[in-house]
This record gives structure tokens, sequence and C-alpha cells, in this order.
């Protein structure tokens, strides 16, 4: 783990709902042996925000450690879960110790502590600093727990000394949670408990160098239960103060937060004085307004008055606040009171945009509203570009200059568009190669333009591979650059496993747009610099490690251990449904407005980092500020394309007669089934399952079998959004608007899905016809409670991409929808989705998990390709391993 004093670090979220002493839901799924749907309770957590996640098993109805070794393997294979690290929480060392067996890359232990003294407290910390993990260290002794700042820091000083000097712990895996009591509960001797905490932090931080500091939030606001209002207010300035002076993590509803500034003056000057103790009656003042706050929601009101203050001024609202209507105005009043343009830009600009930057990185601002400000920013360089046409001696200094590119056979930017306006934000030059990006020319204008960074992007699973071929091309080119890593489908353990080895120079994994500045913030510190790469390095050799030795210790069965488990249909007993018609069925122009009644809009919201359901998010007291206005920049834009038709929404769907074939699937010309039109290959999972009665699936399993003599057939289409999309993206940046480009962008990415929605529900209910009477509400449709799937080439259930040009083939895409595929089976455009229909009951999405070798030269053989070639369309998968034994 990291730890840095950068004021653009990210506050870590960590959620407890994984935990089944603070979620009833969690402890009776897992009681009644749904681990299946408890996964979910932790993908929600992950995708409403938390980046570690809590789970504790400690119940008396429980086999704690083997619920805690199954819940964590199948967290494994759940790639939007385990992209988090895990917090492994127990009172009891041997569940502990079962996770840390088990958990894949770098996993925190929860807790340790003094209370049974030094022995067994360092014979833990030695066992933790073997598996490689981090540590929450309790401020809990002999003599109990620590509740002033005094005990609580004597106690942190007598650990760490132990952990560090005796046991050689890494001082940065070290968190100390100083205990966090209930503040305002009447009795006098609690009252100083949230001022005795801060102050502890403080020492922790600046004594005992590179450990962190958490705690549990809840506990704090305890005696205003069931005032929300009272409690996250009381929460937001706990945290204003404590992660001052350096507290970088909590147990928290970041949901639930209000920003510092927007509580209610009254309320946050008494939750204030109640959390440091600054007056004997602030219990009994933060009483007398309570019930009044109980539930409200006060609204801010925009005005004008900032157009009277200087143009100084002036230009650091309209940054900080987006607004670029009298941008080009200011700017001018600006450039003729200073004489030189690059005065402005160096001055009252760079102020406004260091603003901006410093409340991003404090979690005041979020990516929506720092988009809109590099949009003010770009519009008032460009105002002063044509008068620095003669001035060429030098220019203004930058933070560094980073070069972007997403990688070739990719087409998808928006991330990576992000990325880039962020670091813009923060002074540093960006060069944006765009998409579709080969290594020689990512190398070669890296070396022209002297950047001091290399960063790489990608959507679809054979990016990571060309990751890997561009490092191992810096590499043979002697270069020693950082090269950052991102893109939906990397991830931290991919980059340490993959990309990492390929080359000799600095590599990290940059999770999301927000922590791209402190990465390269570190990388090209003059201080930190060396420090931060070795860290990265250390942390990565340690997931290799135990990548390797999950890998080598994983079990799975042989491919015809598997196919004796396949998923057992009695085919006597089902008569397929049989499509309204056979052959392929083009849309063209599609109505956008019934499009746009399918949206789900959570998925909009994410693209922008804003996380939590929709509509709930627009109220969301941290966040909604920021989603309100964004959600209506898109319905604007959603309404614009509606309006004027000039998207052309396109599809392609087909259905054939297909009957499986072992674990492939035949389609035929016609009825009779006589004549082979093409032949499907699916992967079979060779997990061995925690429960005997789960079979090893095949999407072919789903088809009857060419031997039953049953009539089946299985679907396939293509959508877009269409190429007009990005046309107007290109032109909105052409304008330097970055905004409404990447608007533009993620709004077609939902139409293309809610397309794909749409078609799916008329091939259930009218082309294929076998769901006729169904109805389901929009919410009921994007939690797919329908019957049939969708599956695509190169997501879990068949992450093969190269099964899809068949598929297009088949469908005729490019001709009929105007959809083609790069050389790396990218669709373009980049709103688009494609895939295959399957109808029977039973038929559902799945993951492919750990495959062997053994399947791999039999898929090879099947498909008529090398091992080889196979391997390279697998290479990004890290559940394949060649190595791995059959159990």
């Amino acid at each position: 783990m990291s730890n840095t004093s950068d004021s653009t670090a990210r506050f870590v979220n960590i959620g407890e709902r994984t935990n089944v002493t603070g979620s009833a839901r969690f402890k009776r799924l897992i009681l009644e042996g749904d681990y299946e749907t408890a996964l979910e309770v932790a993908r929600q957590q992950v995708e409403n925000g938390a980046q570690i996640i809590d789970i504790n098993m400690d119940e008396a109805m429980l086999d704690s450690k083997e619920a805690m070794v199954r819940f964590l393997n199948l967290i494994a294979s759940e790639p939007d879960i385990s992209k988090v690290p895990v917090m492994i929480d127990s009172s009891k060392w041997e569940v502990i110790e079962a996770g840390l067996k088990c958990v894949q890359g770098k996993s925190v232990v929860n807790s340790i502590s003094l209370k049974e003294g030094e022995e067994p407290f360092l014979k833990q910390a030695r066992l933790v600093k073997r598996y490689g993990a981090a540590v929450v260290v309790m401020a809990f002794d002999e003599v109990g727990q620590a509740d002033t700042a005094e005990r609580k820091f004597e106690i942190c000083k007598r650990s760490y000394e132990l952990l560090v000097d005796k046991v050689g712990f890494p001082p940065e895996d070290i968190i100390f949670d100083p205990n966090i009591f209930a503040v305002a509960t009447g009795i006098e001797e609690h009252n100083n408990y949230g001022r005795d905490f801060i102050e502890a932090t403080a020492r922790i931080r600046k004594e005992l160098p590179g450990a962190h500091v958490s705690g549990g939030l809840s506990n704090l606001s305890f005696s205003f239960r069931g005032n929300n209002t009272v409690r996250e207010a009381i929460h937001s300035v706990f945290l204003y103060h404590a992660i001052k002076v350096g507290m970088d993590m909590a147990i928290v509803n970041a949901g639930a937060l209000p920003v510092y500034e927007d509580i209610p003056e009254e309320l946050r000057e008494r939750a204030e004085d109640v959390v440091l103790n600054r007056r004997e009656d602030a219990t009994e003042r933060l009483l007398e307004i309570a019930e009044s706050f109980r539930g409200q929601a006060k609204e801010k009101e925009a005005d004008l008055s900032w157009r009277e203050q200087d143009v100084a001024a002036r230009l650091s609202h309209a940054l900080v606040h987006g607004i670029a209507d009298y941008v080009e105005d200011d700017v001018e009043e600006a450039r003729q009171a200073m004489g030189r343009p690059l005065d402005v830009i160096e001055g009252p600009l760079m102020d406004g945009m260091n603003v901006v930057g410093d409340l991003f990185g404090a979690g005041k601002m979020f990516l929506p509203q720092v988009v809109k400000s590099a949009r003010v920013m770009k519009k008032a360089v460009a105002v002063l570009l044509p008068y620095m046409e003669d001035e060429k001696d030098g220019g203004s200094s930058s933070n560094g200059k980073i070069l972007l590119a997403t990688v070739k056979g990719d087409v998808h930017d928006i991330g990576k568009n992000i990325v880039g306006v962020v670091l813009q934000c923060n002074n540093y030059e960006v060069i944006d190669l765009g998409v579709m990006v080969p290594s020689a020319k990512i190398l070669e204008v890296a070396k022209a333009e002297k950047v001091d960074a290399i960063g790489l992007s990608g959507l679809i699973t054979p990016s990571l591979e060309e990751m890997c071929y561009v490092a191992s091309e810096m590499k043979r080119e002697g270069m020693g650059l950082p090269l950052l890593i991102g893109g939906a489908t990397t991830s931290k353990v991919h980059t340490a496993v993959k990309i990492s080895p390929n080359y000799d120079g600095p590599v990290v994994y940059v999770t999301d747009a927000s922590r791209a500045v402190g990465v390269t913030g570190n990388l090209f510190s003059a201080s930190n610099s060396q420090n931060f790469s070795a860290e990265v390095a250390n942390e990565y050799e340690k997931i290799r490690a135990h990548h390797a030795r999950g890998s080598s210790g994983a079990k799975r069965l042989t491919i015809e251990e598997a196919r004796e488990n396949q998923e057992a249909i009695d085919w006597n007993a089902y008569s397929p449904p049989k499509p309204t018609f056979l052959g392929t069925k083009v849309f063209d122009h599609y109505d956008l407005a019934e499009l746009a009644d399918r949206i789900d809009w959570k998925p909009f919201f994410q693209a922008w980092e804003l996380h939590g359901r929709f509509p709930e998010i627009l109220d969301d007291p941290k966040v909604g500020e920021a989603a309100r206005p964004l959600y209506e920049d898109g319905m604007r834009m959603l309404e614009s394309m509606i309006a004027d038709k000039w998207v052309r929404a396109r599809a392609v769907i087909g259905f054939w007669p297909a009957a499986s074939v072992g674990d492939d699937i035949a389609l035929f010309t016609d009825e009779s089934r006589n004549e082979r039109l093409s032949m499907l290959h699916t992967l079979r999972q060779q997990r061995v399952h925690s429960r005997a009665d789960r079979a090893n699936l095949a999407l072919a399993d789903f088809v009857a079998p060419l031997e039953t003599g049953v009539p089946d057939y299985v679907g396939g289409f293509a959508v877009t959004a269409g190429t007009e999309i990005d046309e107007r993206a290109k032109q909105l940046e052409a304008k330097h608007d970055d905004y409404d480009s990447i608007l533009m962008k993620v709004i077609g990415d939902r139409l293309a899905e809610a397309f794909a929605e749409c078609m799916h529900e008329r091939v259930r209910k009218e082309f294929w016809g076998y769901a006729p009477d169904e109805h389901h509400s929009n919410e009921e449709l994007i939690a797919e409670e329908y019957r049939g799937i969708r599956p695509a080439p190169g997501y879990p259930a068949c992450p093969d991409h190269s099964e899809k040009p068949e598929l297009f083939r088949l469908l005729d895409a490019e001709a009929a929808a105007g959809i083609s595929l790069t050389e790396s089976f990218a669709m373009w455009p980049a709103s688009s989705v494609s895939g295959f229909y399957f109808a029977h009951p039973d038929a559902r999405y799945f993951g492919l998990g750990r495959i062997g070798r053994d399947q791999v030269a039999d898929y090879a053989r099947r498909k008529g390709v090398s091992v080889e070639q196979v391997e390279r369309w697998l290479a990004s998968n890290l559940d394949y391993d060649p190595k791995a034994e059959a159990a």
C-alpha cells in the first residue's frame, strides 16, 4: 500500500456490507448458503464506490473458516469484485489465516492488537508479513482500549516499533485504528473522543512514518441514530479535520457524506463544536437544532454576483464552476490589462485551475465538473493563441509531458480522454494520439516529443496483449520512462503478472482518472520518484508471487471430467420454439425515442466516476450536486439527437437452425439440417465447484445435441448507434469542448446498449416469440429478469474474441448495419454491441474461470488453428495457466 501526503491522494472508502455482523441481508444469505446472491452484495459495494471490501464471517451458526474460504474463492473469479482489495475481518486468527491462503493480490488483515501481549502479536504479525498483506492494528493493549489521545499514540507507537524493528514489517502496510468512540452522549468523559482521535492521528502520521490511519465512522454519531442529516454532518465535519491531519481511510458510507461546505452553516458550526469539543454546551446546542434538520436538504441558489468581482476572480470562478458563457470577454479584458497573453495563462487561468485541482484532489469536485472546467480553460487559451504566435521564447512551464494512446486494434477512448482532461487540469502537457495507435508510432512520438511518461488504454481483452507488446518494444529500444496502464479490462494483477515483466522501467496501473494525478505526481517527484517506483515494483513482485502460488495450487477438472459434469437438460421433455423467420433482418434509422426509454443510466454516471443507483444518485448528499447537472446535460443532448434525427441507429439480427456437437454449435442452411452453414466454438468451465450440484457449463449446453434429433435454433445480432456519434464528437473536440464530446460518446454507448436490450425484447416477444406475453419494467429488464440470454464474444462466458468474425459473416454486419471489426476484433463504430441469442429456459450467464492446456489444445484442433494462436487470444485471461495441473 502506498502512503503519500500529496494533496491529490484519494481517501479510501472501506465497504462493510459483506459483514455478517453489519448487514442483516448478507448474514441471511450466508446462513442460507446462497453465496451466489451474496456476491451481489460485494459487487454492489464496489459499484457504489468502495475501494476495499471488509469481509467478516464471525457468526455462531457458521463454520466461519469454511465460509470465509468459500466466499473469497468465489470473489477471485469475479473480475468486477476482485479488482479491489479484500479486508479479511475476524476475531479468530485461524479464520484470518485461512483467508490469507486463498486471496489474490494484496489483502488487508483486520485486525491484530496487543491485548493478549507481545508474543501472540508478533507471531501474527510475522504470518501477515509472510503472506504479503497489510494489517489493521487496533489501539488496544493488555490494559484495554485507548480512549485519550496520549494512550492512543502510546499503544500505536509501541505496536509500530515492534512491527518495524522486530518483525521488519513494511511501515506502509501498517494501518492504525486508534478507536472512534461516540461523542455527544451526555457523559462528560466522552466529549473529547473526536478531538482525541484527530490529535492521535496527527501524531501517528508525523512520528510513525509510512503508517496509515483508519477507523469505523458510524460509532462517532451513534447518539443521533435516526437523524441521518445530523449524523452525516458530524461524519463530514470529523473527516474534514481528520483527513487534513492524515486519516486516509475509513469504514464509511461515501454516498451519505455531504460536502463540508454544503452543510448548512448553523448545523456545521454546532457539529464542529461537538467533534472538536470547543464548548462545554456543545451537545446541548446541537440537540437544540437537531430536530429542525431531520430529513431536510437545502438547495443552493445560483446568482451572478460573481460578475461584480475583478477579472482574475471572475476567471477563477468561471473555471471552478465550469461557466464558459463569459470567458472570451473576460480573457480579452485580462490580456489588455496584463499586456502579455502568457501572463494571463500563467496568472489567473493557472490560479483557477490550481483551485480545481485542489478541490478534485480533496474530493470536493467530481469528474463532470472537472471536465467542464477544462472546457472553459481550453476556450480561454484558444482566445489567447493568436496573440501568442510572435512569442516564441519558451512558453509556460508544465508539470510534465505525457503521451496517451488507445492501443492498436482498439477504438474506445472515453476513459483515456477523461484522464487527459484531468491531467491537463493539473498543468500536465498531454499528447493524445487517439485510438488504434500501433506500437511503432507510440515509441516514435514519445522519442520525438521527449515525453516524460506513456499512458496506454484499452477496453477489449486483446488490447492487454498489445500492451505487453508495447512494453517489450520499449524495453528493446532501451527506454526507461514510466509506462501507465489503464482501461476497463485492465487490472493491477494483470499489470503485475502480464505487462510489467516485459519492461525494465516503472509500470504502474492507474485505477481511474482521479488517481492519475497522484501517480504522475509521485513518478515525476524529484524526491519521491525512486521510492514510489520501488514500492510499486515491490508490490507487483508480491502480486506475481501470490498469483503463481494460487495458480500452482488451483484445482481444476480435466476437460473430460468437466464434460461429464455438463448441464443436464432433458431434451425429450423440451420442444424448442421456432423463430418467425430464418436468415437475417435489417433495421435502419431505428426510433431513438424508443431506445431512450430503455437506457440504463447507472453506467452513464459510472463513466464519470460517480457511483450510486439511479435515480437515487440525483439526490445523493455527496455526489448529487455533480450528478444532477450531468444528467440534465445528458438529457439535453439525448433530446437534441432525437429531435434533429441525425443519429442513424442500425441493427441486424438473424436466426439459424442449430445443434450442439460436443462443445461446439453447428448452424445449418435450412431446416433439413443436411448442410452446415457454420460452426461456433465454445469453451467449458473446468473449475472444481464448491457445490456438488453445480455443472461445468459451456454455451453449447443450452442447444439441443445433434444426436437427439430435436430441432433447435440459435440467433445473433449486431446493433450500433452509428458513425455519426464519433464524427460529431470529433467536431466538438476541435471546438475545445471535451465535455460535450465525452458526453456524446457516453450517451452513444448507452443508446447502443439500450438498442441491444430493445432488440432482445423484440426477439423474445416477436421475432423468436417464445415469450409473447412477457411484461417487464425497464428496471426488471436491466436486471435481466427474463428468459433467454445474449452472450457476446469477449465476455466471461465466451472470452475468445476470435468468434466475432464468424458472427459478423453470418449477419453480413458491415453491409447490413455499417459495423466493422478491427484486427483485434473491436467493433467500429465504438458505440456498438453484438452477440448471440439463446432461448432455452435454463440458459444463463456464467464466468469461464480457470481452464487448462488440455482444453486449449482441443479447442485449437476444433477451430483449425495452432495452440499458440489460441493462447495469444487468451493471453489476457489471468485464469488461463498452461502449467496448472488437473485435480
